[in-house]
């Protein structure tokens, strides 16, 4: 059974030819009308995936703790766009600045922005957020100039890319085409991908992704800190250049095939951290483990805190919600986190590392 998108993206295959993966993940995810972050609720129980900030008041609370550093850091600029790329309900936001209302100046000092095209999910925004009256945009492009301190906290996974399988010819690409039935199927493009030269060398039968998307947004991002300075938090899961496929389909909290039912599915790739710092252009600190980077900003003090005045049941969704976040076989490993700044302040709680420009 197909979708009203998935008919249309076959009528269009039918008339144009196959479409690139990118493409249709690009209509998938994102049609004006009928894309999955244009009309579902994703974020929650009631959605395909459960992000951080839904776990725990203390993921976006101890980001929140972050971003003030880095602002004092800044030297406590006024005029800062405070921005968040994929807000979801808008929990992050709302744990972050609670976190810092005792941050002398730091309230004043910012502008808040969000990059949201999901009108249900702005709605909720406003309701969380309506104290800080924030400002909507459907791209970072929109967002005003000025400095800025960013957090997109699983963003980049939903950026469309582009699939490859290195054949005896060399690096091909992979398309969605149309099948006898009229169904959408994956074939690979007959000739090499001009992408080829952009591809590393592998042998036969390696397969790997390219998101240009992601790739063109990490630059602008680094531009506009150019300009004006700045930092941005970035925490995904992904790797660091690995070569492989990782999209991947899941409705409904259970996996499901990349083409079934699009529209109604969500679809998300691993995020090439060193691609990413390397187009931003800036000096990058990471990625880290997302458990290595929470337990340096004080997660488990956090927690003490929080049970202090808790009861028993609540301490143990404590201890679950932490251990979640930051526990090698949960999120702890697989989420990384990638921070993007400047070369003048210095360097920024929760990495170990230098910078890697």
């Amino acid at each position: 059974m197909t979708t009203e998108l998935g008919r249309l993206i076959a009528r269009r295959i039918a008339l144009t030819g196959p479409i690139s993966l990118a493409d249709f993940m690009a209509e998938a995810l994102s049609h004006p009308r009928l894309g999955y972050y244009r009309k579902a609720l994703p974020v929650g129980a009631a959605g395909d995936f459960t992000t951080a900030p839904e776990i725990s008041q203390m993921f976006g609370e101890l980001l929140g703790a972050w971003l003030a550093e880095r602002w004092l850091a800044m030297g406590c600029p006024s005029g800062v766009r405070l921005v968040e790329l994929g807000p979801g309900r808008g929990t992050l936001m709302a744990d972050a600045l609670r976190a810092t209302r005792g941050v002398a100046g730091f309230h004043a000092a910012v502008d808040l922005h969000l990059v949201e095209i999901n009108e249900q999910l702005r709605a909720l925004q406003g309701q969380a957020l309506a104290a800080y009256k924030p400002a909507w945009h459907a791209r970072f492009d929109d967002v005003p100039e000025g400095p800025l301190l960013l957090i997109a906290n699983e963003f980049f996974d939903a950026l469309p890319v582009r699939q490859f399988e290195k054949t005896a010819r060399g690096w091909t690409e992979r398309m969605v085409g149309l099948a006898d039935d009229g169904t959408l199927r994956l074939a690979l493009a007959p000739g090499v991908s001009p992408y080829a030269s952009a591809l590393p060398d592998a042998a036969e039968g390696a397969q790997a992704e390219l998101c240009e998307a992601g790739l063109a947004l990490a630059g602008a991002v680094g531009q506009r800190l150019q300009r004006h300075g700045g930092w941005a938090l970035i925490v995904d899961y992904g790797h660091d250049g690995a070569l492989g496929a990782s999209l991947q389909a899941v409705r409904d909290h259970r996996d499901a095939g990349i083409l079934d039912r699009p529209g109604e599915t969500d679809l998300s790739a691993h995020v090439d951290f060193a691609a990413l710092a390397q187009a931003t252009g800036r000096p990058t600190f990471g990625p880290v483990r997302q458990g290595d980077f929470l337990q340096r900003l004080g997660i488990a003090e956090r927690a003490r805190a929080l049970k202090a005045r808790a009861s028993e049941t609540q301490r143990a969704a404590i201890d679950a919600a932490s251990a979640r976040l930051i526990a090698p076989d949960q999120m702890g490993t697989l989420f990384r986190v990638l921070a993007v700044g400047d070369d003048r302040s210095a360097a920024p709680a929760g990495f170990s590392d230098t910078p890697s420009d």
